[in-house]
């Protein structure tokens, strides 16, 4: 079928005003070249879907016994493409989930301290937690560390538990052998005891553990079971699953510290899918944090959608919203149980499959706009949408111990946020040592990292 002109025009005035709009600013900076060929790249696809569209129905009115064939030949090539690339992704993800299973050259070897997973002392092999496993046990703060920040000395040695997706096949004997490791380390009887949901490649982050460990002087213990080794983008088939190993885990703490007169103050923490996950896993919202026994509980950059939107409401009788230090009220005698940290301009936050056909609160013209969000960003339908999924694309650039709070980015914002949702103490002067030292042993795990580069 040959374009007619009525499609060619039509596509080429429609990709024209996309691609116009589409060089608006974003949420988040992109690399040059792809801020320069995206308005046309949009624009074209635009455009082609737009002329292909009108003579499809151009032919559909003059001849439509034509359509149902060539409705059948389309559906036939998408169906082998997407045999195809269903098999191509296969293979790329099993080489994906490989690496993510290979430990760093600096975290290579078993770390020394009893208390952690993957010691001598422990029964879970080291090379079963995988990259991302061996860099949470491997990098527990120090005395010195506590010292520093503190100005006290340490009362005990912290715990940390991490059970990887290959220390055993099934999410029960992974919870089992989580339980085991705590009952080893002691960690039931510690002050407090913080249940970490990990990202899709098993990612658990170490700075809201650190400053745990370190303003509690040590009298702490974190536990995060994995649920996978693929990047969270590439997980989010897994929330069901990842959502039942946080249940079963809960549920065994549970047990375990039913009978118990003296207990732990449980924490829960999530970030990104890790909070996805944990809010699936607590989907009644402060009944269920009730059930559990949960104490306080932070969610970091949750990612957005209508899920997301009613478990806030959930949550609404005891929990507050920040998107950063700022906003943390100076009077917190009567704390709320449940925080969320989440960027005004977190494309991860703002991204979800209404913005197509919809603007958000976000850009109402008529309220002020929240951080990081351009007063000349207005919502385009389609174009706002791409803009905000290529946002995500480029929402997190890490660069170690230069703590930005933009974007997907909360490094800047962990140290006071965790230490306000969790009710630890941290004078102003300790709260700028703590700020010092975070950025600190981020350096530090990231020169382990980079050895292996």
């Amino acid at each position: 079928m040959r374009p007619s002109a009525l499609g060619l025009g039509l596509g080429a005035a429609v990709g024209g005003y996309v691609g116009f709009k589409a060089r608006g600013k974003t949420l988040v900076p992109w690399p040059a070249n792809v801020q320069g060929a995206f308005p046309g790249t949009l624009g074209g696809i635009t455009g082609l879907l737009t002329g292909v569209g009108v003579d499809v129905l151009i032919a559909a009115a003059r001849r439509p016994q034509r359509v149902p064939a060539a409705m059948l030949a389309t559906a036939g090539i998408f169906a082998v493409a997407g045999l195809a690339g269903k098999y191509a992704a296969g293979n790329a993800l099993t080489g994906i989930a490989k690496k993510g299973s290979e430990l760093d050259f600096g975290f290579a070897e078993p770390p020394s301290d009893p208390l952690v997973t993957g010691s001598d002392a422990s029964a879970i092999p080291y090379t079963t937690l995988g990259r991302e496993g061996a860099r949470f046990v491997g990098t527990v703060t120090t005395s010195e560390d506590v010292t520093f920040v503190t100005q006290k000395a340490r009362v005990i040695e912290p715990v940390r538990v991490f059970i990887g997706v290959e220390s055993a096949a099934t999410v029960s004997e992974r919870v089992q052998l989580a339980i085991e490791e705590l009952h080893r380390t002691g960690a039931f009887d510690r002050a407090h005891l913080l249940i970490q949901a990990p990202a899709g490649t098993g990612y658990a982050n170490s700075t809201p553990v650190d400053v745990l460990e370190i303003l509690s002087l040590g009298d702490c213990a974190s536990v995060a079971v994995g649920y996978g080794l693929l990047p969270s983008f590439l997980s989010l088939g897994k929330v069901a699953i990842a959502a039942q190993t946080q249940r079963e885990l809960l549920d065994a703490i549970l047990a375990e510290l039913r009978d118990r007169p003296a207990k732990p103050l449980l924490l829960l923490y999530g970030e990104s899918l890790g909070a996805k996950v944990q809010e699936a896993a607590v989907p009644a919202g402060l009944i269920d944090l009730d059930a559990y026994g949960i104490a306080q509980a932070l969610w970091v950059g949750t990612p957005g959608g209508r899920v997301a939107d009613e478990f806030h409401a959930r949550c609404a009788q005891s929990s507050i919203t920040v998107d950063r230090p700022e906003q943390i009220p100076a009077d917190l005698t009567d704390r709320p149980r449940v925080w969320f940290l989440e960027h005004d301009g977190d494309p991860v936050v703002r991204f979800r499959p209404e913005l197509l056909r919809r603007s958000p609160f976000w850009l109402d013209p008529a309220k002020p706009r929240g951080r990081n969000i351009p007063d000349s960003m207005g919502w385009v339908p389609w174009v706002t949408w791409a803009q905000v999924c290529v946002d995500v694309l480029y929402a997190t650039n890490v660069k170690p111990g230069q703590f930005q709070s933009l974007g997907h980015d909360y490094r800047a914002d962990l140290g006071a946020v965790v230490t306000a949702a969790f009710a630890l103490n941290a004078t102003p002067e300790v709260a700028k040592r703590l700020e010092q030292r975070l950025r600190e042993l981020e350096i530090a795990r990231a020169s382990r990292i980079e050895v292996s580069a």
